[in-house]
């Protein structure tokens, strides 16, 4: 419901999960507070109360009249969007984990003395419905009957609770009476030791929300990470959080299935592969395949951490606090990673910080009984670590400079002395994972050796972080061309050269098919307003001529000021036609546009590598519509890695009783990619056919029909897994 009020941006995802965690914590300090101050009677009635109030927000939507900021970051808004929106379902659910487990703890049942169990179980219910949704409920139900749905388990599990509750009156009465008889049963003698247990020490509480907060941090570093700087694949960011709950499950079942001692061996194992390979080689080689070592490399981690919550989980007499503390920590770590790392990182900086923090919370050998001389080498063997390893990566990027020619009168010594050094400090710090301070600095010295002296042919002139992401700016010697990259996807490129620096090139290529949709344009000599939503370096503004006006819509304030930055761009300064940027999201913006206003609109905006779904719907269609002049035209980009949106234009296409035809170009000889021409695929619409021009006729344009059978996509209803192709790892690997 929210995404198509700020593009889609995958921040969102990460955003609510902040929120969630921030519920939660809201949620374990009133089931602490309550079970310390009310008996289980008040308890009962009171909670009852606070579930009985939700019905009065159901079902679950978005109220009318909200709008987000253009120009200032949209995490205060949302935040409070989703407090207005559910935040007091989502507060009212998050109590019952601990507060259930609390009132399972004072009935009579033999597992009462350790109720940690049920947390395995609230977990699971939550990594099944995560798995679930995209596979079952998105896939056959409108955002409303969602809604409904969710409103029916409410109501299932408002009864379930209150059955709960008078099982714990029931069994609260019993104990009353054996307590009235003098009879103390073996539970009684249990619950009574419970309480006789001391208060916790202040360490214990800092270490369960450290150990709490660095798979949190993780959780979405490691998510921005990899659909980011590695493969920006749609939905795969539900990916990290089933690991994370897994992590859970495993650690607080009754039986172990992973024993503890295991995972601390296997932890780094696992993690130096990932620290020291990308350091060493850089993200170029084998990203593909590094995606299962990171989210290996994160379970095992969160294992280890979670591992360790479980094994200092106090008797139920301080069970509310322990999750109040562990709730804290996870709280922390999600604000640390969606607020602070943003304003204070330029990079995903956080990631490899956190990581470092989890090596330092491995269990400790007693310090006291070291000698002076071991403290010392705690910290002067991780910068002799530094120093090496340091200085191996200067000197192999060094040797990558020499190119081709003289590497290849070396055959095969930078590659046997990159897996030397490689295997060397991998050993050298394994052999430090008994002491976690040895271990952790080492850690951290390879990554800050690899961030040092990166190496690479592109040349970074400028880069900055937003709520959308990370921002650069390269200068790319071999075409003598400016980049800008959101994440890993290309957003535009000009040539150095002055005497091409007006090309429009990529995927706007003359050649190629917005080109041609130019050609059809311009062959009118009366059509001269057009709207192009999506900015990036504003190459598309190479078509523009004089007495034309031009408007691009661009959600992200920074594109347009990089656009504008003739240091990098002059795509917009040098345009022969007026250009206007009307910053927020499109569909918002055009929807005060008077109607038949464009000859043409042109849509190329992009968020995770794909257009952003809710300007590929029905009611998106439509709007276009209107805007556009009875004889106008529709060019779709739809040039992506991971989703196959032909089908859902031609559905859409045909419901609106529009003309529709594709080109996939594909086949670039190499001219054109010497010249910087990218692949790219483009749909063209119009009201009729012969408002297309020679378009129809030219052979490179396919008819685009509609799929049988296919449901249209809407504002309340979409199924991304219908859309999505299937690669090979390796032409994954080549287009990456």
């Amino acid at each position: 419901m929210i995404l198509p009020l700020l593009g889609g941006s995958p921040a969102v995802w990460n955003t609510c999960i902040v929120f969630y965690q921030a519920m939660l914590l809201a949620g374990y300090v009133y089931a602490h507070v309550t079970t310390r101050l009310l008996k289980i009677r008040w308890q009962t009635i009171f909670h009852l109360g606070l579930l009985l109030l939700v019905f009065f927000t159901l079902p679950i939507s978005i109220s009318d009249g909200w709008t987000p900021p253009v120009t200032s970051n949209p995490i205060p808004w949302l935040f409070l969007l989703l407090l207005v929106s559910i935040g007091l379902p989502f507060f009212a659910i998050s109590t019952s984990a601990p507060l259930l487990q609390k009132w399972f703890a004072t009935t009579s049942h033999p597992s009462a003395k350790d109720p940690y169990f049920l947390y395995s179980a609230s977990n699971l219910g939550s990594m099944v419905v995560l798995l679930g949704y995209p596979f079952l409920i998105e896939r056959y139900l409108s955002l409303a009957g969602q809604a409904r749905l969710w409103t029916g388990g409410y109501v299932l599990l408002t009864v379930l609770i209150s059955v709960c509750a008078m099982i714990v009156l029931r069994s609260s009465r019993n104990r009353e009476s054996h307590l009235d008889s003098g009879a103390v049963s073996d539970f009684e003698s249990i619950a009574l030791a419970d309480h006789s247990t001391g208060e916790l020490k202040v360490s214990q509480r800092i270490r369960w929300v450290l150990l709490a907060f660095a798979p949190s941090s993780l959780l979405l570093g490691v998510t921005n990470y990899i659909t980011t700087d590695i493969a920006q694949v749609p939905l795969f960011w539900i990916v990290p959080l089933a690991i994370y709950l897994i992590t859970f499950i495993l650690v607080f079942a009754r039986r172990r299935v992973l024993p503890h001692k295991l995972m601390l061996r296997a932890q780094p194992l696992l993690l130096l592969p990932v620290i020291v390979i990308p350091s060493y080689w850089g993200l170029s080689v084998l990203s593909w395949a590094i995606i299962p070592a990171h989210l290996l490399a994160f379970f095992v981690t969160a294992m280890v951490c979670h591992g360790e919550l479980a094994n200092s989980r106090p008797s139920t007499t301080h069970l509310t606090e322990f999750y109040l503390w562990l709730s804290v920590g996870g709280v922390l770590g999600g604000l640390f990673n969606t607020i602070v790392a943003p304003i204070s990182f330029e990079t995903l900086a956080e990631y490899p910080l956190v990581i470092v923090l989890a090596c330092l919370l491995r269990p400790s050998p007693d310090y006291k009984k070291d000698k002076p001389r071991a403290r010392w080498l705690d910290v002067g063997l991780p910068l002799i670590t530094l120093i090496v390893f340091g200085t191996a990566r200067w000197g192999f990027g060094k040797i990558m400079t020499l190119g081709p020619t003289r590497l290849e009168s070396i055959p095969g010594v930078g590659l046997v002395a990159v897996i030397f050094i490689s295997c060397l400090v991998g050993v050298l710090c394994l052999s430090f994972s008994e002491r976690p301070i040895r271990f952790g600095l080492s850690v951290g010295g390879i990554m800050l050796a690899g961030a040092l002296f990166t190496s690479g042919q592109n040349q970074v002139l400028y880069s900055e972080r937003n709520f959308f992401g990370v921002l650069k700016v390269l200068y790319e010697p071999e075409s003598n061309c400016h980049l800008l990259f959101h994440g890993t996807t290309l957003h535009g490129a000009q040539s150095r050269n002055p005497t091409r620096r007006g090309e429009p090139l990529t995927y706007y290529h003359r050649t190629g098919p917005l080109g041609q949709v130019f050609e059809t344009f311009s062959q009118n000599p009366g059509k001269g307003r057009v709207a192009v939503i999506g900015l990036g370096t504003g190459s598309i503004a190479c078509y523009g001529k004089f007495g034309q006006h031009w408007t691009f819509y661009e959600i992200v304030p920074d594109v347009e000021r990089i656009a504008r930055d003739q240091r990098y761009f002059t795509f917009l300064s040098e345009c022969a036609s007026k250009v206007d940027v009307v910053l927020g999201d499109a569909r918002l913006s055009l929807a005060r546009v008077p109607d038949h206003f464009y000859d043409l609109i042109i849509l190329d905006a992009f968020s995770s590598d794909a257009i952003p779904l809710h300007l590929l719907t029905q009611e998106a269609i439509k709007l276009y519509r209107t805007k556009l002049a009875s004889n106008g035209i529709l060019a779709f980009h739809i040039s992506n890695r991971y989703l196959n949106l032909k089908s859902v234009l031609g559905n859409l296409a045909q419901d609106a009783h529009l003309a529709c035809f594709l080109q996939e170009d594909r086949k670039l000889s190499e001219a054109d990619r010497k010249t910087r021409k990218c692949p790219s695929d483009w749909v063209a619409m119009a009201h009729r056919e012969s408002d297309l021009g020679k378009l129809p006729e030219d052979p490179r344009w396919k008819p685009l029909p509609g799929r049988p059978g296919a449901r249209l996509w809407t504002d309340d209803f979409s199924n991304i897994l219908s859309v999505l192709t299937t690669f090979s790892a390796s032409k994954i690997q080549t287009l990456l």
